[in-house]
């Protein structure tokens, strides 16, 4: 396993921080704008958009922002912020990250990093070359349940674990007809680009490297090009199996965690509650942020014999705490580029596998 997510710094009395963001779609508006703004340290500064409807949206919640139309208009005024963060299309995050840190920014960049390992090995290199913080958004790294089954296989409660089961499964018959369903690999559509980077990266940081690759990667419902139904079996170097689901076609979802141990297993059912509180306009620094109900915790035991498990607090805003705490105190990354990578050459592995049908070896 990684080290764990780092915990909570508390107050904060170091400088301010400003931050620009690029983007504000879904994921800057829920993911990224409220968690910045709640992390004591960074100001949300500004936002890029083109879109006259996002930017008074941006204004209506942040009246103190500056907002750009386009991002060769923030670049030219980069010297007003410390730290850029990409929220854009898929294919945007390389290039767009490229040229915040050569206009001298820390960036954060969200998921996937990049569409090809080699693109994110580019700008990690290009990084390290000028001197400045680069990190990825793995958010999923502080669900709740996720924080959970870390503490519990720290602990030895489910013994050598053989067989870990992870799934995000929704139930969307119906295309919405974005780019994420109409658009091809070279746009980075489809569920593996989009659900799977959390699930390898959280597979990788518990059980370690992946030596091989199964895919299964569909498309399945009608006028859907991107994949939107994907199995993945990996085979971890230290031995540990992990079996991971992606689907917007499951009519009933299966557990969101199923691992088997040598002691015992433990099983977790639904999403981590932040992002729909985030999406119903709550504030990350709410007293009960990330507190998982007891009818939602976990079961620990074997067949017939489990109790439930008091669920660990999930917390996105550690993410952005660390980012503040890596730029303007030169601390660890929240998340290490280098680690994410890796994902990467997961995913193009399984492209290959799933086109092959046969078993990929990475290692």
């Amino acid at each position: 396993m990684a080290d764990a997510p780092s915990p909570g710094q508390g107050p904060h009395e170091g400088p301010e921080l400003h931050v620009a963001l690029v983007g504000y779609g879904k994921g800057g508006e829920v993911f990224h704008a409220p968690l910045i703004d709640a992390v004591p340290g960074l100001r949300l500064s500004a936002v890029v958009t083109a879109s006259p409807e996002r930017a008074r949206a941006a204004r209506e919640r942040y009246p103190w922002v500056t907002v750009y139309p386009t991002v060769a208009e923030l670049w030219a005024d980069a010297g007003r912020y410390e730290i850029a963060v990409v929220s854009t299309p898929n294919d945007t995050h390389a290039p767009l990250a490229r040229a915040a840190l050569e206009s001298g920014l820390a960036v954060v960049v969200d998921k996937p990093f990049a569409l090809t390992a080699h693109q994110a090995r580019e700008l990690t290199d290009l990084a390290d070359d000028l001197g400045h913080v680069l990190t990825v958004y793995q958010n999923r790294r502080w669900d709740a349940d996720f924080l959970t089954l870390w503490q519990l296989i720290e602990e030895g409660a489910l013994g050598r674990v053989h067989r870990f089961e992870s799934r995000f499964e929704r139930w969307r018959p119906q295309p919405k007809g974005t780019w994420r369903e109409t658009g091809g690999v070279d746009a980075g559509a489809g569920l593996l680009y989009d659900l799977g980077p959390h699930l390898i990266d959280q597979a990788v940081n518990l059980f370690g490297p992946v030596a091989t690759v199964y895919a299964e990667i569909d498309a399945r419902r009608e006028g859907v090009n991107a994949d939107d139904d994907v199995f993945l079996s990996l085979g971890h170097a230290r031995g540990t199996r992990s079996h991971l689901w992606m689907s917007a076609l499951s009519a009933q979802n299966g557990p969101r965690f199923r691992v088997l141990g040598d002691r015992a297993a433990f099983t977790s059912f639904g999403l981590d509650g932040q992002e729909a509180r985030l999406t119903g306009g709550e504030r990350p620094d709410a007293a009960d942020w990330g507190v998982v109900p007891e009818g939602e915790w976990g079961m620990l035991g074997t067949d017939g014999v489990s109790t439930p498990v008091p669920s660990v607090r999930g917390a996105y805003p550690e993410f952005y705490a660390g980012v503040r705490d890596a730029v303007g105190e030169g601390e660890p990354l929240p998340v290490d580029p280098h680690e994410v990578i890796h994902g990467l050459e997961v995913i193009e592995a399984a492209r290959r596998s799933a086109r092959a049908d046969e078993v990929v070896r990475l290692r």
